[in-house]
């Protein structure tokens, strides 16, 4: 697939980059998707979760009532579950929800994203994308000029550029990351993506070291 390449005033250069068609044309795996979400996605839970067992309680340990004939059920001491403000039933604990996914398995992922906004015409190359300062109105303006100031962006830089990130970090809708930040979540999470022709050649690269 050929793109044609603007610049930051959203003009045609008049030249064209053509898609690797081993990243943004294959076959997408929407089950790969779907686990590299989901492990994205349970990354970032803290897993702080914490409810007080019976034997964390305090209250006194005499049983209450005879074990038979009450006509209720069997109880103890005045944690038990079955009273009001006793302890809960396999209440939730700390724990870690990180789980492993095979290296090749997330770069199928990652590969599908990409075919996904190819195929929806989504990406919008650049020759370059730098700014001589760090100002909102800048990048404001450039994406006003690309037509894509009302949509989600995701903007994929070469390597770190402190006068970009700056420049878009107060915009709500606005992700800037680098290449080696990528990850499905993020790729599918916005209606345009913005890449530069270093940021392609990065892509390359990184998918096939």
């Amino acid at each position: 697939m050929e793109l044609s390449v603007y610049n930051i005033k959203g003009e045609d250069t008049g030249r064209k980059v053509t898609l690797n068609d081993s990243i943004f044309g294959i076959e997408p795996n929407d089950h790969a998707i779907y686990l590299d979400v989901k492990q994205y996605l349970a990354n970032q839970r803290q897993g702080t979760h914490k409810a007080k067992q019976r034997s964390e309680l305090s209250g006194s340990t005499r049983k209450l009532g005879r074990q038979k004939g009450g006509g209720g059920a069997r109880r103890g001491d005045i944690n038990s579950p079955l009273l009001s403000g006793g302890a809960r039933v396999f209440g939730p604990v700390p724990r870690d929800y990180r789980f492993k996914l095979n290296k090749k398995l997330k770069q199928l992922a990652r590969k599908s994203a990409f075919t996904y906004k190819a195929a929806q015409g989504e990406i919008i190359v650049l020759d370059s994308l730098n700014f001589e300062a760090p100002k909102t109105k800048n990048f404001v303006a450039m994406a006003n000029n690309l037509k894509i100031d009302n949509k989600k962006t995701l903007v994929i830089l070469p390597e770190p550029n402190k006068f970009v990130y700056l420049s878009a970090r107060n915009l709500q809708k606005v992700n800037v990351v680098t290449v080696s930040e990528l990850n499905t979540y993020t790729i599918l999470n916005c209606s345009a993506l913005v890449l530069t022709e270093a940021s392609l050649a990065g892509i390359d690269q990184h998918f096939n070291a």
